[in-house]
């Protein structure tokens, strides 16, 4: 540990860094590890309970990012439901203020996540692929 005239110093733990799987009836979210080596699922939510866990997240600990899911079309046009991603963005924008929004290129990301769980040999239970999909 670093040392001061006053005796040992903390180490500071960065941020967090978020990401967040929107869904119209529920949300995924993943969480970095502290040191950002890696994503773990942390739950999945009602939209507002994502919100006031995200907010109880930054409260707690700090959160420098969160990475949203961007559901492009499949020939990368945006359409419906990009616009209901935008429509939560705003809403977590408003109420996370100084946190900084990634949008990432979500097509895919479903199936990778089923692809993941059936090597683990896990369920195709739909909360376990949001939570997959989106870490």
């Amino acid at each position: 540990m670093p040392m001061t005239d006053g005796g040992p110093m903390p180490l500071s733990v960065p941020a967090r860094i978020a990401a967040v799987d929107y869904g119209t009836r529920r949300v995924g979210l993943a969480l970095a590890d502290p040191l950002r080596h890696f994503a773990q699922p942390f739950g999945t939510f009602s939209q507002e309970e994502a919100v006031r866990c995200l907010m109880a997240l930054d409260a707690r600990e700090g959160l420098e990012m969160i990475v949203i899911g961007w559901p492009l079309l499949e020939s990368g046009a945006e359409g419906a439901a990009t616009r209901r991603v935008q429509e939560y963005l705003n809403r977590l924008k408003k109420r996370l203020p100084g946190t900084r929004f990634l949008k990432w290129d979500e097509r895919y990301t479903s199936e990778e996540a089923r692809d993941r769980l059936a090597r683990r040999g896990r369920s195709y239970a739909r909360e376990r692929v949001d939570m997959f999909a989106a870490g």
